[in-house]
């Protein structure tokens, strides 16, 4: 890789602007985390597209919002709008541990710093903005604002929340992945903001009154006000289950609707899924793949993590009731060409201090790539969160071919000494009687410990999880050993678990230690739920129940009971 200087980077600081010769900008990201000019920082990504759009574009990285707000005020007001998130992941699961003791470390700072962006880092920046500059448009998106969209429960306050558009007072939600609506986002405010523009676009949610939701098309869904789901954990329930399934469509036409005392939030249908040429350019955009100057002779663990990887596909069909991947990035597999990812593992190999090895060929689950229904005319008449749960659709194409074409060809890539499979792999997609992918992964791309994520041993908490019977881990495990004694090697099988998830009693967590203790594993890879905003598993923690059936669910709620849960991992 040639030499890079600081003009190859989305500028941050005034210095920087001047030096590109600009006298304004239009559009100012304010960032969570440390800014790495990487396609797997959300930042760069919608920075660099904007940019090669034509826009002039900032970014203002873990702005400190403790002093005199001068971070927030260095680069003045964009012609634009600010864009605002608090990064990788939502600023609460970042700040704090399942049994809500603060971290001391953040992986997305310099030296792994802690406490370099307040909690609700959305709002907070939000706030700031709008104080600072009352009348600039603030877009806000992300992990964190996109799972907060409408009326969620929040672990950390122990209560409901209002959509995040209320609580910070932003202009504008920019919910998934946001490639294709950042632009039709910046081409709507290009003659100033234009609610009229902008409340047409898809993937884009904002207030409104009473007047502009009476308009609305008739298949609009009004769902439970804020205020009622507050007293009424059935109504809480509800929304979910309509917004759950809405998601689920192959093609969502709905706007969702959600009143918080006079105001109403208003969440238009996302775009279908980007075509694949859409996705390779996210991909093939110009950055340096490494992190800004400013943090010279500093470590970010995050990146040093993903830095000689490369993710092949967005989204997930496993629709695991923890998870929030297919509630941000889609239920649909979005699978990049292989003629991207081959040129982006070539820029890889031409990295400083790359030895030949690749970290990870994966994504979202290491082995959903190219993966779709057969029919799908089928797909589109589908609401099923998971096309694995409860069992394999019968229309899903879960060939490996194509991977394991791709895998092939990047071992030929030169330089390439070895490409690891370093994402989880799903188990439950193993095409039946067949070895062949199982094999290829454990003999060339893995370093001696492969991990799954079986997440339980007991099927009724399984069944909750949306996860396959433990039964299938057997099976996979003796195909590990049996693969591993005829090619002569003593590698391990790691699989992770999970304490305390809505239905799951320490008589269960009993069960599972004898249960793993007959085959031999000495836990490692496991943690305690934490409930996070969107997901089946923190509706079923708050209400507990099962918002689908009803049903009643024991919840460890306390910290004492889910630490006796969590003990049962290693006794």
């Amino acid at each position: 890789m040639d030499s890079v200087s600081v003009k190859d980077f989305l500028p941050t600081s005034a210095k920087e602007v001047a030096a590109l010769g600009w006298d304004y900008l239009d559009v100012i990201l304010f960032n969570g985390d440390a800014y790495i000019d990487h396609p797997s920082f959300g930042a760069a990504v919608i920075g660099r597209i904007l940019q090669q759009q034509g826009y002039r574009v900032a970014i203002i990285p873990q702005p400190n919002w403790r002093d005199d707000l001068r971070d927030f005020r260095k680069l003045g007001a964009p012609r634009l709008f600010f864009g605002v998130t608090a990064g990788s992941m939502d600023s609460m699961v970042n700040h704090y541990t399942a049994n809500l003791r603060l971290r001391s470390d953040d992986a997305y700072t310099p030296d792994g710093r802690a406490g370099q962006r307040p909690d609700y880092a959305v709002t907070v920046y939000t706030r700031i903005l709008k104080e600072l500059y009352p009348h600039v448009p603030v877009v806000v998106g992300g992990i964190e604002a996109s799972l907060r969209r409408l009326t969620h429960y929040d672990y950390w306050s122990n209560s409901l929340k209002p959509s995040v558009l209320i609580d910070s007072g932003a202009d504008l939600l920019i919910y998934g992945m946001g490639d294709k609506v950042i632009c039709e986002v910046a081409k709507a405010m290009r003659n100033g903001y234009n609610a009229k523009l902008l409340r047409k676009l898809r993937q884009v949610g904002f207030v409104a009154d009473e007047a502009y939701v009476s308009r609305l098309p008739e298949n609009t869904i009004m769902l439970n006000s804020f205020e009622r789901c507050c007293s009424d954990v059935d109504a809480f329930c509800d929304n979910f289950v309509k917004m759950e399934v809405e998601s689920n469509r192959l093609q969502q036409d709905a706007v969702l609707v959600e009143r918080t005392g006079e105001r109403y939030v208003v969440i238009n249908p996302p775009y279908t899924q980007l075509s694949q040429e859409e996705l390779d350019n996210s991909f093939d955009l110009p950055y340096t793949r490494l992190p800004h100057p400013r943090y010279k002779g500093k470590t970010i663990p995050a990146y040093e993590m993903i830095k000689h990887s490369v993710n092949i596909h967005r989204g997930c069909f496993g629709g695991c009731a923890f998870c929030t991947i297919s509630a941000h990035q889609g239920k649909f597999i979005n699978s990049r060409s292989e003629r991207s990812i081959l040129a982006e593992i070539e820029k890889v190999t031409h990295m400083p201090e790359f030895k030949g090895y690749v970290s990870d060929i994966g994504g979202p689950s290491a082995n959903m790539y190219g993966m779709h229904g057969r029919d799908l005319s089928l797909c589109a008449k589908c609401v099923r969160p998971s096309c694995l749960h409860p069992h394999p659709c019968a229309n899903l194409d879960n060939s490996h071919a194509r991977l394991l074409d791709l895998y092939a060809k990047i071992g030929r890539v030169k330089g390439v000494k070895k490409a690891f499979i370093g994402s989880g792999i799903r188990y439950d997609l193993f095409e039946k009687d067949n070895c062949r992918y199982l094999r290829e992964v454990i003999v060339n791309h893995t370093s001696g410990r492969l991990k799954v994520a079986p997440e339980h041993t007991e099927d009724h908490v399984l069944q909750l999880m949306r996860k396959p019977s433990f039964k299938l881990f057997h099976q996979l495990n003796d195909d590990f050993k049996r693969i591993c004694h005829e090619e002569g090697l003593k590698y391990q099988l790691i699989p992770y678990f999970i304490s305390s998830h809505p239905g799951c009693t320490e008589e269960d967590m009993k069960r599972l230690s004898h249960e793993t203790k007959s085959l031999n594993f000495h836990l490692e890879q496991v943690q305690d739920l934490t409930p996070t905003p969107m997901t089946l598993s923190s509706v079923m923690f708050y209400a507990g129940k099962d918002p689908y059936t009803g049903k009643p669910l024991f919840v460890a709620r306390d910290q004492e009971s889910k630490r006796r849960q969590k003990s049962w991992f290693f006794k």
